[in-house]
């Protein structure tokens, strides 16, 4: 019996590409989570991909008799249910970092975004106003000669180093493994504490997981140590920043501005505060999915089940289940 992938059907995944890249020798099966077709390829199911989801739980793997692996094509992995793929003995392993280019673009893009506010550039030019009510007042940057604090230098964040050196900027960095010496001098970052990234950056760009460490990593206290001239830009997961903390430092003018694809709740409540506020650039949890990386997702994804399926160890295990 051919090894089956249950792929769970998705709007940010081109499913004619997965068909044409699946592997020949398996069987693949594409369902909506939950969904009675879902249900009935799960019990036969080898490998699970797709996006993670909190109805991925012990009730399902309990469903699932045969899974050896449990593929995100996300690199968050946050909505998983970790304690209950521990217990059942299945492996969950994220993205390999395929969608690294494109959230480091979409850091710098909001960076770039904020500093020269761009929504309000667009909103002024579209109502008629051009340059705006307060030209005097507009204040523009450049990321030139900026410090830009990398909150987690993973694989996103060492693109988001590159992707900033090459515009000027002086680029430090807090991440809780410290890496060599060797790669700091080829990346052209330097290594500083969370308080001194926080005190001194002119931008501060966040790259961290979401667990029960990051969650609120950044809260009031830490947005008042920031500058007032200072922007946060989370292109990572919402609720490691305290969205009501950001809030109102945004609305009294204790920091410049921010840059957001990720919040609290997504998508988030009407009535959100930071749509109250021009000095914000908001966009839909859209950084990763690009065409151009749906190929490395899809290839990332049946490696691994190809990898299992001889009896190999998967790659890209998430930390918590790769002891």
């Amino acid at each position: 019996m051919a090894p089956r992938i249950l792929m769970m059907d998705n709007p940010l995944s081109a499913m004619d590409l997965a068909r044409e890249l699946a592997p020949p020798e398996m069987e693949m099966v594409v369902a909506p989570l939950g969904s009675p077709e879902f249900e009935a390829a799960l019990p036969g199911a080898d490998f699970i991909v797709g996006f993670g989801s909190r109805a991925i739980d012990a009730g399902l793997y309990a469903r699932a008799p045969r899974l050896k692996l449990l593929q995100l094509l996300s690199a968050g992995y946050d909505t998983i249910d970790i304690e209950a793929a521990r217990q059942a003995g299945i492996p969950v392993c994220n993205n390999g970092g395929a969608n690294s280019t494109a959230v480091a673009e979409h850091a710098i893009l909001l960076m770039l975004a904020a500093c020269r506010r761009l929504v309000w550039q667009h909103q002024s030019v579209a109502a008629g106003r051009w340059r705006g009510n307060d030209l005097a007042g507009t204040k523009l940057y450049e990321l030139r000669d900026k410090t830009l604090g990398i909150v987690g230098l993973g694989a996103i964040g060492k693109k988001v180093a590159r992707l900033a050196n090459a515009f000027g900027m002086d680029v430090q960095y807090y991440d809780i493994r410290r890496v060599s010496e060797a790669e700091e001098d080829a990346l052209a970052v330097r290594f500083r504490l969370l308080g001194e990234i926080l005190a001194n950056a002119d931008i501060v760009s966040l790259h961290v997981p979401l667990t029960p460490a990051t969650r609120h990593m950044i809260g009031a206290a830490e947005l008042a140590r920031m500058k007032p001239t200072a922007y946060l830009i989370n292109t990572c997961r919402g609720p490691v920043v305290d969205e009501p903390a950001l809030a109102a430092a945004l609305a009294e003018s204790r920091i410049a501005g921010a840059g957001l694809d990720v919040f609290d709740q997504e998508p988030p409540a009407a009535d959100n505060p930071l749509f109250r506020l021009n000095t914000v650039v908001l966009t839909p949890h859209f950084a990763g999915p690009t065409w151009d990386n749906q190929q490395a997702r899809f290839r990332n994804a049946f490696d691994n089940c190809q990898r299992v399926a001889r009896g190999e160890r998967p790659l890209w295990i998430i930390p918590e289940l790769a002891g």
